[in-house]
């Protein structure tokens, strides 16, 4: 059970986004501005592309690389990682988050995918890949304005990211190679590789991952939680942000030849992702009202389902099929629409919050 019992306003818009910093409360306005630098960075230096390409890690060049880790990190430095226990002794909100976290969401977004995508294959086999990127960074911040259970969801969010590291690759092979072989679908193409996703995930995941659980746990052995979450938290957080905004800069600019060239195929990425937003968040407040999981965890496993790690997916989809790849160009649309997305989201949930939960289970 949360601690938090203290019902927020609900008066409306105010008081959501009155909770949020200057950086957050604009933070669609940021990402435009950062494509909008992007292309036009790409159209007035010539060489960027070789430049960029000159240093990589791994298959990803390395500013690029830079900035993924960066917006990794800090996310993964907030979990707290003590709480594992707890939250699992909850077998109705663990057994059901794993039910939609891995199965339902990335299975809806196959059949997305292959709806609205089917003769773009490039960018379809992308929007699978965010399909399979479970929730791990900027979800937290919609699940708190929400008023979602914040110790569940930094459980979820760390199992989710042990679960990408040890899953993920696999799931790909099923959901790219397998799956699509069953179904008389074509696969993708040849390039494909089972170890350049895993070796991704393990790099862009595994690394940010370790650093945060070490952060935390040297932090706070060190100076004590009030003093990691009071002042170094806050101080941290915000380069989750830089990291994202500096990452679009760099796609678009590598990107801006493609984005001009086919806006269409831009908006017909977007589509099917805000159907999925709602779709799945739906699915998750309804599960959770089911198993009469209260408010706040409802809110949580719906968060957690709808929400996707974009940073993941546009570092393997660079790892594995290159920076200025139409799978990578899938998960850089990703940003720009989940934030306008999960933000309305925040407000409906408030909305359901009065009308479809009693006060004594409100606060739960």
């Amino acid at each position: 059970m949360s601690t938090r019992t203290q019902l927020p306003p609900t008066s409306g818009e105010e008081a959501v986004v009155g909770k949020l910093s200057t950086l957050d409360r604009f933070l669609p306005v940021w990402i435009i501005a950062a494509m909008a630098l992007g292309l036009l960075l790409g159209n007035l230096i010539p060489g960027l592309n070789t430049a960029l390409e000159a240093v990589k890690v791994g298959e990803v060049s390395l500013p690029i690389a830079v900035g993924l880790l960066v917006m990794m990190y800090p996310v993964l430095a907030k979990v707290r990682y003590d709480q594992t226990r707890r939250v699992i002794g909850d077998k109705k909100l663990m057994v059901s988050s794993l039910v939609v976290n891995w199965l339902l969401a990335p299975a809806f977004m196959f059949v997305l995918a292959w709806v609205f995508l089917a003769d773009l294959p490039e960018y379809r086999t992308g929007l699978i890949i965010v399909g399979l990127a479970r929730c791990i960074a900027m979800v937290m911040i919609w699940n708190d304005l929400a008023c979602g259970d914040r110790e569940s969801a930094a459980v979820l969010v760390a199992i989710n990211s042990v679960f990408q590291v040890v899953a993920f690759g696999a799931l790909g092979w099923f959901y790219l190679q397998l799956l699509p072989s069953w179904l008389g679908l074509p696969t993708t193409s040849a390039d494909f590789s089972f170890w350049a996703i895993t070796l991704s995930v393990l790099i862009f995941l595994g690394i940010p991952l370790l650093a945060g659980f070490l952060t935390r746990t040297l932090g706070e052995k060190a100076k004590g939680r009030d003093w990691y979450e009071g002042t170094f938290l806050p101080r941290l957080g915000p380069w989750a942000l830089y990291g994202l905004l500096f990452t679009i800069t760099l796609l678009f600019a590598l990107q801006g030849e493609t984005i001009t060239a086919r806006p269409l195929d831009v908006a017909r990425i977007a589509l099917p992702l805000l159907v999925y937003f709602v779709v799945v968040f739906g699915a998750g407040m309804l599960i959770g009202k089911w198993l009469d999981l209260g408010y706040a965890k409802t809110t949580t496993l719906a968060f957690t389902a709808a929400g996707n790690n974009f940073e993941l997916a546009i570092a393997v989809a660079i790892g594995t099929f290159g920076v200025t790849s139409g799978q990578a160009l899938a998960g850089v649309v990703g940003p720009l629409i989940e934030v306008p997305a999960l933000v309305a989201l925040v407000y409906a949930a408030l909305w359901a919050r009065k009308r479809f939960f009693s006060p004594a289970t409100a606060s739960l």
